[in-house]
């Protein structure tokens, strides 16, 4: 393949990269379940609050993203008009995969700091919830009055 149809086809895929960020698989608290509060009950806080968590952050993840796409065309164009001013034709080549490689290194940082930030607002609103709901988060107090009274002694 010759350079003027690599130089397209990679910043292409560089702009593709740059807009990629993947949403919060789950919280990442290790929450506890209320003394005696039976797992099946935890299991569907659980399921509440991760989607209270989910529904939080809203539409971040989309607009993320299309903030890194635009990022990375905005520099591959600049950097093309550039390499055309100063280089001409083949230069705007060359202005092109370089504005596309530094929008590129630019987004990914730039994904990894706000992917960061998405994950910690995720996880503020799913132990919020699961605190509201009784359960024990790490940080805080435990709930001092269970709605669950304890089990039984064994019989033996």
């Amino acid at each position: 393949m010759n350079r003027s149809k690599l130089i397209p086809a990679v910043c292409a895929a560089l702009m593709l990269l740059a807009g990629c960020n993947t949403a919060p698989q789950g919280p990442t608290v290790a929450v506890m379940p209320a003394p005696n509060k039976p797992f099946e009950v935890f299991q569907q806080d659980q399921q509440i609050c991760t989607q209270f968590a989910q529904d939080s952050i809203g539409n971040a993840q989309q607009q993320l993203n299309n903030q890194q796409f635009a990022t990375a065309a905005v520099t591959t164009v600049l950097g093309a008009g550039l390499g055309a001013a100063i280089g001409g034709g083949r230069g705007a080549a060359i202005g092109a995969g370089s504005g596309a490689l530094l929008g590129t290194s630019y987004g990914a940082n730039q994904t990894a700091y706000q992917g960061a930030n998405m994950q910690h607002r995720y996880d503020i609103a799913y132990s919020q919830c699961m605190y509201a709901r009784g359960n024990q988060v790490p940080g805080f107090a435990p709930p001092q009055n269970s709605p669950y009274p304890p089990p039984p002694p064994p019989q033996y």
